[in-house]
């Protein structure tokens, strides 16, 4: 079985930098992709980044510039390197892995727990 736990999350002013990380154990299938989504309080689950087998990595627009998805050598702990924080990205960041690319609810067979982000301005 497929467990994911993220860690990193935390409280930041406006302008900070967060990296999170997720360690990925159990059965691993090479063609599926790692990514993170985000929930803010009251709102839907929304995609964040995704990077595939290739390392190829791909972001939202909202935090095109500012987040960076990748991955460790050994395919075990996903990064999600975010700079230049602000308030409107305050929400719980949850670590997926699943069918590419993705990007929608269906595509993910496993999540992770979440972890909560505050950015304040």
């Amino acid at each position: 079985q497929v467990q994911l736990v993220e860690s990193g999350g935390g409280s930041v002013q406006a302008g900070g930098s967060l990296r999170l990380s997720c360690v990925h154990s159990g059965p691993t299938d090479s063609r599926y992709c790692m990514g993170w989504f985000r929930q803010a309080p009251g709102q839907e689950r929304d995609w964040v980044a995704t990077i595939d087998h290739r390392r190829r990595g791909t972001v939202a627009d909202s935090v095109k510039g500012r987040f960076t998805i990748s991955k460790d050598n050994d395919d075990v702990t996903l990064y999600l390197q975010m700079n230049d924080l602000k308030p409107e990205d305050t929400a719980t960041y949850y670590c997926a892995t699943g069918v590419c690319p993705l990007t929608v609810i269906p595509d993910i067979v496993a999540w992770g727990q979440g972890t909560e982000v505050t950015v304040s301005s």
